[in-house]
């Protein structure tokens, strides 16, 4: 057995080869500490590891179930999150809308973050570690936030991410008012054909009503009770979106601004209180 065995295992379900190169490292790195550098070194794993991880690849061939899902963990801005099927994993769309984030709060001095469906944590977290803020991250969901606070404690970083259940702002109090509110919520239309990979995750923070629009309505709706003066709003995007986003905005925000991944989709929204 040897990693190009494995691989095909991989790519004959189905999965891109890159791809399945990618995850088959992860495998071997995360459940038997057999780096690339490791391997390029010449070094001999046992048999029964190779077992072992022709285990897992059989097992993510089968039932589609993503490696970080497998493996528990993903990497995501210069950390490993914990992640587990109540909680949506971390994707490098959303890191653009980090690093924006950060950016603004470190250049308007930004103390206090509310990260609406905040999931695995990913976003607070980051921020969190990464500013000087205090950043409250809310979910509906009980489970989602048992992995968030995992990682608060994996990062050492409690007290800086806090979080509450709550359905949006229903739990947030009246007084309670913020620097910025930053949301990756569900985008992706009901119905929309999706990768098997994805039907692992959860949907409810995946799939939104009025095609994909809901949860970006709700939110710019109340927002404005929530902000301080200028305070900022920032989304990430789904495809197609940005435009009835941003009209959405106008009535209440200014200096509205899109920004592209590498892609070239418009991917990150943001504008400031009128």
């Amino acid at each position: 057995m040897n990693i190009q065995a494995i691989i095909k295992i991989l790519t004959d379900a189905g999965i891109e080869e890159n791809e399945a190169k990618k995850e088959v490292k992860m495998l071997l790195e995360h459940f038997s500490n057999y780096t690339e550098l490791d391997r390029m070194r010449g070094k001999i794993l046992p048999e029964s590891e190779w077992e072992r991880i022709k285990e897992k690849a059989e097992y993510r061939a089968k039932t589609r179930t993503p490696v970080q899902y497998i493996i528990g963990e993903s990497y995501f801005m210069g950390e490993f999150f914990k992640v587990a099927p109540a909680a949506l994993i971390p994707r490098d769309e959303t890191e653009l809308l980090v690093r924006e984030a950060i950016t603004i709060i470190k250049e308007n001095n930004f103390k206090e973050i509310l990260d609406i469906g905040t999931g695995s944590g990913c976003i607070a977290c980051t921020i969190a570690k990464q500013t000087e803020a205090v950043v409250l991250g809310v979910d509906i969901s009980s489970d989602a936030l048992r992995i968030a606070l995992d990682n608060v404690t994996k990062l050492g970083i409690n007290n800086r991410a806090v979080f509450r259940k709550s359905n949006l702002f229903e739990k947030v109090r009246e007084d309670e008012r913020f620097d910025m509110i930053i949301s990756n919520p569900p985008y992706i239309p009901i119905g929309t054909p999706v990768e098997p990979e994805v039907l692992h995750e959860p949907a409810e923070a995946l799939f939104s009503a009025e095609n994909g629009l809901q949860f970006y309505r709700r939110i710019i709706e109340d927002a404005p009770e929530y902000l301080k003066p200028r305070g900022y709003l920032m989304f990430e995007l789904g495809v197609g979106e940005s435009e009835s986003v941003a009209l959405m905005m106008e009535k209440s925000f200014q200096g509205i601004h899109i920004m592209q991944d590498l892609a070239g989709i418009d991917r990150v929204i943001y504008g400031y209180l009128k």
